[in-house]
C-alpha cells in the first residue's frame, strides 16, 4: 500500500535513475523539474530550529519538524554518512524502546521515528534525531533509494 508520499519517492527514484529528479515542497506538490546531477541527497539539521531538510542535488525537497537531545542530552553536531539502518531497531540503552525507521550516522545515534508527535520542533530525546512516522519512513526510503554512500546527514546548532 502506498501513501501520497511514497508515490512522491517512487518517483524521485524513478527520476534519478533516468537522469532528471522530480522536486517536491513541503506539502506543497510537485515543484519543478529539474537535471539530475550527482545523485546525492543532504539532511541538514538544525537544532536551534528543530527543523529538517531534505535537499535532493542540493535542491530543497522536504522540510520536517524534528525532536533532538533534551536538556542533558547531546545530540552530535557535524557532518556523517550514515552508518546502519534497520527498519526497526530497538534500543539496548533505553529499556527497549522502539527506533522504527533508523539511519544511524554516530555510534547509538540515529534518525528515526517516534510516536511523541506532539514533542516534535523540541528538543526531547535522548539524543537521536526524531521524526514523525511518515518522515521518517520517507528518509529511510530515500537513503534506501539513493544509497547510504549518496547520503549526509549535517547537523548544526
Amino acid at each position: 500500500m502506498y501513501t501520497a508520499i511514497s508515490a512522491k519517492l517512487i518517483n524521485i527514484a524513478a527520476a534519478a535513475l533516468t537522469g532528471a529528479v522530480l522536486l517536491f515542497g513541503a506539502g506543497n506538490g510537485i515543484a519543478h523539474a529539474a537535471n539530475q546531477a550527482a545523485n546525492q541527497i543532504v539532511a541538514r539539521i538544525s537544532l536551534s530550529q528543530q527543523t529538517m531538510q531534505v535537499l535532493v542535488d542540493g535542491r530543497p525537497t522536504f522540510a520536517w519538524k524534528v525532536s533532538t537531545g533534551a536538556k542533558g542530552h547531546v545530540t552530535p553536531t557535524g557532518s556523517f554518512k550514515p552508518t546502519r539502518m534497520h527498519q526497526m531497531w530497538y534500543s539496548r540503552k533505553y529499556d527497549n524502546a522502539p527506533m522504527p525507521h533508523s539511519v544511524f550516522f554516530k555510534g547509538g545515534y540515529a534518525v528515526h521515528a517516534t510516536n511523541f508527535v506532539k514533542r516534535l520542533g523540541q528538543p526531547a530525546s535522548h539524543g537521536c534525531v526524531r521524526l514523525h512516522p511518515v518522515d521518517a519512513a520517507d528518509f529511510y526510503q530515500l537513503v534506501e533509494i539513493f544509497g547510504p554512500a549518496n547520503t549526509r546527514i549535517v547537523i548544526v546548532k
